[in-house]
């Protein structure tokens, strides 16, 4: 959740006496504790719920690092950007990795966009150096530990002062800072002013976008070496020097006061704005900023600032960091939101409960949405992993800076073993596990020399050379063994039972012999939690045509003469999906190599920039030419649209029917929406996703589902377009540039969706009709209890697809179009699919004949039911 300047900063507005405590309601939540574990000597990561009164409402998953800050052995520092740089921002992972830290959280909110070098917007301080300095921002708090590991949370303002060698000096406005606008003034921030700028800056200018021309000079062990006026140095800065910029009142200091060969000095401290104390940077061991202050005393504070730019009043991710009242326990505490693990986060005010019930005694809200990031070093491991999902899963914004958790202790004893490996496994799949170490002081030892006895109980599966085998659903445990020691891991192995749905991501659906598909089954279990099934897991079927499995792989040998549509059903454990692949070749839409139409751009609000071109030689595409969209939603306000508008609104043709889209689009890592208009052949516009967040850099193929989209066709392809939307527009740049290529069809699937036959049934007659034409049924339509059962072979086939009985299984598989139904005797629900769906009733069997429920049809396979009690006739359509 981070920040973006300019008039659309969602920050710059003046504080506000708003009440932060939570407003009296009857839901009451409770944080319960799930698992604690040691994460090195002094720190302890403990998982939480946060669970409501209400049933209905969502539990809440709370993770905290406790720190205790009188243990020798455990320190906290400041993460940041590559190499220490700020303005080179990565992963709070990849902070870790390259500081050895054992533990961290995402610190400082910084700006998104693209036209700012995204530096932190207060003060960080790592290892006792002052890295950037303070903003002259209104409410904004900081968390710091001095030299004896005491905390503080403040608010601090930046002072400084330059002193040249002929005795005059001019104040210093800050320290590696980007441009931004100050308050309560709504100024320049380095307008007439003076910035330091050491080498952690690596941003290529110093800074972006400051409406202001520089006049600079390089500081080189304390001795001016070079000038340039009204222009920035092209020499690097060494690590023991630093450059001054300056404008205006510091232009005419740089060019009146400095020379070449002078001497020059610099003084610097930070004040607090609470109590006036003036700070030397170097007595704190560390510093990271954040935004407005959570609790203080022991009780919810009144905000420091406007929360509404930080979705403040919304269930989101949050960041936190607090000590107890005793100052001897820091704590640092994420709050998880994310869509497979069904957490939606929580607004400030419930975090300000959290962190009450926690027993902290003050804290400041970080960086949170989707910078939202802890890491933690399992028992016996070298490296950190995610404690929990991230807004986007597993994949990780890039941050400004974080708080590291290192170990300072020395190489102790082997005091303790522990077995890691796949905690949840599917039948059939193998799994390798390791024994790790730990030593006296929890930090992860090399197990060599160590003899590990494996063994597995619970029935679940077997070890073989060091492997093991999961053979049937169900928990038990992994044992192993290592002279005294021993550890468990317990493992689940899914079973149908446990899945609540079955994805299956085909790379095409093109039906073709000689093709071969890739497909990646993924599994949602009924706990929430997504895994990939493993391809030895799965059993496939294949209808319409014949192929072979292998390794996720489906090698296409032959398509049926009369095939329009086949299927590929995946089975696992009494579980399946279904691909649906279409008979016809792929069809390339547009390449961009040779366009004879007009592409131009448009946006909203009327504030919104941009441009479209088609480009030769980019990056990655240096052969061919590529559709550039460039947007800059700097000004307006609400959610902001950038098109590329083809053919000037009139579209490129899309005819057929495909049952998706596939384009190359080059990313930019705005967190944008990514979409496309459609005006289909009866004049309706459709609006279909390409990409919920760009999240990637670089070019990446994307699929696009239009088989959902209800296009009639021939349709119009008639814009491609980015959105920022209102809410949450601080998680996304500004600014950016996206490209297109190879955009092609795929399939056809309206052609071989079933047919539009009208089918009329009466109840307790084996007559019918099909589009006026008599027909005999083999089992006449009954009513039971309720409820209406009709013939499922003969409906399905006379409606265009096909129905199938596996005695065995006692299941009902029916194909139609691109759906998939799957039913059993006397069980409570089905399968649509790959989705699991409760049933309220099941199918019968009389006189051998397969009867189901009419409202699997009516609902299931979308087709009209009309009922006529006057002569019990059941028309389906």
């Amino acid at each position: 959740m981070s920040a973006v300047f300019g008039p659309a900063w969602p920050f710059a507005k003046p504080p506000i006496a708003a009440a932060a405590t939570t407003a009296k309601a009857a839901v009451t939540y409770k944080l319960v504790k799930q698992s604690e574990t040691i994460v090195t000597s002094g720190a302890r990561q403990i998982d939480y719920k946060w669970v409501p009164s209400d049933a209905a409402k969502t539990t809440e998953n709370i993770h905290v690092l406790a720190i205790d800050l009188t243990n020798p052995y455990v320190q906290l520092d400041a993460l940041g950007g590559k190499g220490g740089s700020v303005t080179a921002r990565q992963s709070v992972t990849a902070m870790a990795k390259e500081t050895g830290a054992v533990a961290g959280v995402n610190g400082d909110l910084f700006n998104t966009s693209s036209s700012s070098e995204g530096a932190p917007m207060g003060a960080q301080i790592t290892s006792g150096q002052l890295l950037s300095s303070t903003s002259q921002l209104t409410g904004m708090y900081a968390f710091g530990l001095n030299k004896d590991k005491k905390p503080i949370i403040d608010r601090f303002s930046f002072t400084g002062t330059v002193f040249s060698g002929d005795g005059s000096s001019f104040p210093l406005s800050g320290i590696n800072q980007s441009a931004y606008r100050t308050e309560p003034d709504n100024g320049f921030s380095h307008a007439n002013a003076l910035y330091m700028y050491t080498s952690a800056w690596t941003g290529t200018e110093r800074p972006k976008n400051s409406a202001t021309t520089p006049t600079e000079a390089l500081v080189v062990d304390g001795v001016v070496t070079e000038i340039a006026v009204d222009t920035q140095i092209a020499t690097p800065i060494p690590a023991n020097g630093y450059i001054l910029r300056g404008h205006k009142a510091a232009a005419d200091f740089i060019k009146n006061s400095l020379t070449v060969g002078q001497k020059v000095t610099s003084t610097y401290s930070l004040v607090s704005q609470t109590s006036g104390q003036t700070y030397d940077p170097t007595s704190f061991q560390m510093m990271v900023s954040g935004h407005t202050i959570l609790v203080d005393g022991g009780k919810a504070a009144t905000f420091s600032r406007e929360i509404s730019g930080l979705s403040g009043n919304a269930n989101r991710a949050r960041t936190a960091v607090g000590y107890s009242a005793d100052g001897k326990t820091a704590y640092l505490v994420t709050v998880e939101e994310n869509d497979d693990t069904k957490t939606a986060g929580v607004t400030l005010s419930a975090l300000q409960q959290i962190l009450l019930q926690l027993g902290v005694y003050k804290a400041v809200n970080l960086d949170g949405g989707g910078s939202t990031t802890m890491v933690t070093r399992p028992l016996g491991e070298f490296d950190v992993t995610l404690a929990h999902p991230t807004s986007y899963g597993t994949t990780q914004r890039l941050v400004a800076n974080g708080i590291g958790v290192f170990s300072l202790a020395p190489q102790g004893s082997v005091k303790g073993i522990v077995a890691s490996g796949a905690k949840t496994l599917f039948i059939g799949q193998q799994a390798t596990y390791s024994l790790k170490a730990y030593d006296t002081y929890y930090n992860p030892i090399d197990p060599a020399g160590l003899t590990p006895a494996w063994s597995a109980a619970g029935s679940i599966g077997t070890f073989k050379d060091g492997v093991f085998t999961a053979a049937k659903p169900g928990s038990g445990t992994i044992t192993v063994k290592a002279g005294e020691a021993s550890n468990t891991v317990d493992v689940q192995v899914v079973g149908g039972d446990q899945i609540d749905r079955l994805t299956a991501e085909p790379s095409t659906n093109v039906l073709a012999a000689g093709t071969t598909v890739a497909v990646t089954v993924k599994a949602k279990l009924k706990d929430g939690t997504t895994a990939t099934v493993p391809a030895s897991a799965l059993k496939w079927e294949f209808r319409g045509f014949t192929a072979t499995a292998s390794n996720g792989n489906i090698a296409i040998q032959s398509v049926g003469e009369n095939t329009k549509i086949g299927y590929a059903i995946a089975r696992y454990d009494g579980f399946s999906t279904v691909v649906a692949l279409t008979a016809g070749a792929e069809r390339t839409l547009e390449n961009f190599d040779s366009v004879a139409y007009n592409i131009g751009f448009s946006g909203l609000p009327a504030e919104t920039q941009g441009s479209v071109s088609l480009v030769t030689g980019m990056a990655g595409r240096e052969t061919s030419q590529v559709l550039s969209l460039k947007y800059d939603f700097t000004n307006g306000t609400g959610s902001r649209f950038a098109y590329a508008v083809l053919n000037d609104g009139a579209g490129i043709t899309v005819d057929g029917s495909p049952s998706s889209l596939t384009l190359d689009v080059l990313g930019d890592g705005s967190y944008n929406w990514l979409r496309a208009t459609f005006v289909d052949a009866n004049g309706k516009e459709g609006l279909v996703t390409l990409a919920s967040a760009i999240d990637w850099t670089g070019w990446k193929t994307i699929k696009a589902d239009l088989a959902s989209a209800g296009l009639a066709y021939p349709a119009k392809l008639t814009k491609l377009y980015v959105v920022n939307l209102e809410e949450d527009q601080d998680e996304r740049a500004l600014t950016g540039e996206v490209a297109f290529d190879n955009l092609k069809l795929l399939g056809a699937t309206g052609a071989a969706a079933g047919s539009s036959a009208s089918v009329k049934l009466t109840l307790n007659s084996k007559q019918a009709t099909v589009n006026g034409k008599a027909a005999t049924l083999d089992a006449a339509p009954i009513a039971l209890d309720g409820t209406t059962y009709v013939p499922l072979r003969f409906v399905s086939d006379a409606l265009g697809g096909s129905a199938d009985w596996e005695g065995t299984a006692k299941r009902v598989t029916v194909l139609r179009g691109d759906k998939m139904l799957e039913l059993w005797l006397n069980k409570p629900d089905m399968i649509v699919n790959g989705v699991r769906v409760a049933s309220e009733t099941q199918p019968l069997v009389r006189s051998g004949r397969v009867l189901v429920p009419l409202r699997v049809i009516s609902e299931q396979l979308g087709q009209t039911v009309d009922w006529k009690a006057d002569d019990n006739s059941i028309t389906i359509h």
